[in-house]
C-alpha cells in the first residue's frame, strides 16, 4: 500500500496524490499548476492508462484542471465526486479548455511569424466535454465501495459548493489503513457555504496548508468595508475592478453587494451598476440557484425557501459576448466590474486591468489568494507597471487587498481541523498545498501538537503498511513569472523538462531492482550527461 505525491507538494497549486492498493491506483485530484508553481502542466510522472479511479475534492482548476488531459492520454477508469462538484466541473473544465485553446492560438501566431514550431493546447473543449462520460456522483456521508477492500466517503470541506474532504478505508491482506485527504479546508462563517465538517479518526492524514503561516485579518463587517471601497471609488468617478474566481467567490460578492444595495450603504451613486463579465460566472451562478439541498448553510436555505433570489438585485448585469465586454471600457459611467480570472493570469480581467490600472480614480480590489508568480501577486507587491497585450501599463489605480474575504481556513482553523483527530490514532500527517516557505513550518506546528508530520516533496513515495518513506522526492526549480511579458522558455526546453521529470520518476521507481540492471541504467545516463554537458 503506497502513497505517492504528484502535485501541490511544497507549492500551492496542482494538487495530485496517488494511492496504490491491491494492484489498483487511485488519484485524489489532478489539478493544473498556476503561477510560479514548478512542474510543466504537460508532464505527468505516471501513466494515465494505469490509473483506475480519480476522486475529485472540488471543482477548482488547481484540483481538477488536468483531468481532460488525463483522459486524452489514455485514462479509462471512473471519476468520482459530489453531485454539485460534477455540475461545476462540466462548465469549469470547458472554460479552462477554451483558455488553453486561446492561449495556444495566441502563441502560435507569434510562432508562425518567427518560424518557430507551433504548440498544441493541453486539451480542447471537445476533450473537456468527454469528462462527463467518466463521472460518477455521490452525496455527502455516502459510503462508496470502489473495489474489493476499498471504500470512500466524502464530507463537506466548507470551501466551495460541493467541496469535500475524503476518507479512504483500504484493506490489503489482513492490514487495514484509513487515509483522510483534507482537500481545501474552508473558512468559517462564510455566506452560502456551510462550515467545514470533520473526520476524527485516521491512520494517515494528507492536509492542506495554504494559509498555514498566518491568520486572516479580522473584518467587522464584509458589507460595510466593501461598501466603503465602492462608495469612495465611484465618488471619484472611477471603476471598481474586482478580479474574482468565477465559481464561489463571484457568488459571494453578489451576495454581499445585494446586502449593500438593500441597506443603501453606497451614497455616492445609489443605483450603481454591477457587471459580472464572465460567461463561466453566469453559468456557475445558475448552478448556485439550483437544487442545493444538503449543500447550503441555514441562512441561505432560509432565503431559498422564502423564494428570495440570493444574488439578484437592481443594476446587476451579466455580460456574455466579447463585444459586450469591450463596451464596458468604452462607457464612462462609474461601475463595479467583477471578472475572471481571480489571479489575473488569463481571461477578460486582463482587458479591464489594461483600461483601468493607469487611472488614479479607479480601484483594483483583490478578494482571493494571489499565488506567487501571477500578475495579481505582482500588483499586490507594488509593481509600478505591468505588461498587458504587448503594452506597458502604469499602475496608478488604488490597489486594495480585501484580506478578510477568503474561502480557505487560516492558521488557527487549520490547527483546529487537525486537532479534531483523536490523540494517538494518527500515524503520520502529510502537509501539502502550501508554499515551500509555509508547508514545512506548518508541519512543525503539527508536530508540536503530538503528531508525526512532514511536508513531502514532489514524487516522494510512502509505504502506508510499514509507515516509512520509500523514495525521497525533490523540489523542482521554480518558475519566475507566469503572465504575459515574462520571458518564456522555448518548446524544446519545456519538452526537456518534461522528459527530465519522467526520468526522475523512473529512477525512483527503480528502487529494489537488481544491481546489474541499476548499474546498466546508471552507465547509460552517465554517457548521456557526458555527451550533453556543454
Amino acid at each position: 500500500m503506497k502513497l505517492s505525491f504528484y502535485g501541490a507538494d511544497q507549492c500551492v497549486t496542482g494538487s495530485c496524490h496517488c494511492l496504490e492498493v491491491n494492484g489498483k491506483k487511485i488519484l485524489v485530484d489532478c489539478g493544473l499548476q498556476q503561477g510560479r508553481d514548478e512542474i510543466d502542466n504537460a508532464s505527468l510522472p505516471f501513466a494515465p492508462g494505469q490509473i483506475d479511479y480519480v476522486l475529485i475534492t472540488h471543482a477548482h482548476i488547481d484540483h481538477s484542471g488536468r483531468v481532460p488531459m488525463l483522459i486524452k492520454r489514455g485514462f479509462k477508469g471512473q471519476i468520482i465526486t459530489t453531485r454539485l462538484t460534477a455540475n461545476l466541473l462540466d462548465i469549469m473544465l470547458q472554460d479552462s479548455a477554451h483558455i488553453q485553446e486561446a492561449d495556444a492560438e495566441y502563441r502560435n501566431r507569434k510562432n508562425r511569424r518567427a518560424g518557430r514550431t507551433e504548440i498544441e493546447p493541453l486539451y480542447t473543449v471537445a476533450d473537456a466535454m468527454q469528462v462527463r462520460e467518466y463521472l460518477h456522483t455521490c452525496e455527502y456521508g455516502q459510503k462508496l465501495q470502489l473495489f474489493e477492500g476499498v471504500t470512500a466517503e466524502f464530507i463537506d470541506a466548507g470551501h466551495l459548493l460541493g467541496s469535500a474532504s475524503i476518507k479512504i478505508t483500504a484493506t490489503e491482506g489482513d492490514e487495514t489503513r484509513t487515509i483522510v485527504f483534507s482537500g481545501d479546508i474552508g473558512n468559517i462563517d462564510q455566506p452560502i457555504i456551510r462550515d467545514p465538517q470533520f473526520f476524527t479518526e485516521a491512520d494517515y492524514v494528507v492536509m492542506e496548508s495554504t494559509y498555514g503561516d498566518r491568520n486572516h485579518t479580522e473584518v467587522w463587517s464584509y458589507t460595510d468595508e466593501l461598501a466603503q471601497i465602492i462608495d469612495e471609488t465611484l465618488a471619484r468617478g472611477g471603476n471598481v475592478v474586482i478580479p474574482s474566481f468565477a465559481v464561489g467567490r463571484t457568488q459571494e460578492l453578489l451576495y454581499f453587494i445585494r446586502e449593500i444595495k438593500d441597506q443603501g450603504l453606497v451614497k455616492s451613486v445609489k443605483d450603481f451598476p454591477v457587471y459580472v463579465d464572465s460567461p463561466l460566472a453566469k453559468a456557475a451562478t445558475t448552478i448556485f440557484c439550483g437544487d442545493l439541498r444538503g449543500y447550503l448553510d441555514e441562512d441561505a436555505m432560509e432565503m431559498v425557501k422564502d423564494g428570495t433570489a440570493m444574488f439578484a438585485f437592481p443594476g446587476l448585469r451579466m455580460t456574455e459576448t466579447t463585444d459586450e465586454s469591450k463596451m464596458l471600457n468604452e462607457d464612462a459611467t462609474p461601475k463595479v466590474i467583477i471578472s475572471a480570472s481571480g489571479m489575473c493570469d488569463a481571461g477578460r480581467i486582463r482587458h479591464h486591468l489594461k483600461y483601468n490600472l493607469w487611472k488614479p480614480n479607479s480601484a483594483i480590489v483583490f478578494v482571493g489568494f494571489q499565488s506567487p508568480g501571477t500578475l495579481g501577486r505582482d500588483l499586490l507587491d507594488g509593481a509600478p507597471s505591468v505588461k498587458l497585450f504587448g503594452e506597458d501599463v502604469a499602475v496608478r489605480a488604488k490597489i486594495v487587498n480585501f484580506q478578510g474575504l477568503s474561502s480557505h481556513a487560516d492558521h488557527d482553523h487549520l490547527v483546529n481541523w487537525i486537532g479534531q483527530f483523536k490523540d494517538g490514532n494518527v500515524r503520520h500527517v502529510f502537509v501539502v498545498h502550501g508554499d515551500r516557505e509555509v508547508a514545512p513550518v506548518f508541519a512543525e506546528n503539527v508536530k508540536s501538537m503530538g503528531f508525526a508530520a512532514h511536508a513531502p516533496q514532489y514524487t516522494e513515495e510512502y509505504d502506508l503498511l510499514a509507515d516509512e518513506k520509500l523514495a525521497v522526492g525533490y523540489l523542482p526549480e521554480r518558475k519566475t513569472r507566469a503572465y504575459e511579458g515574462a520571458p518564456r522558455s522555448t518548446p524544446a526546453y519545456q519538452r526537456l523538462l518534461q522528459v527530465g521529470d519522467s526520468l526522475m520518476a523512473l529512477i525512483r521507481r527503480s528502487k529494489g531492482r537488481d544491481n546489474k540492471s541499476l548499474a546498466a541504467f546508471a552507465e547509460a545516463l552517465k554517457k548521456v550527461i557526458e555527451k550533453f554537458d556543454f
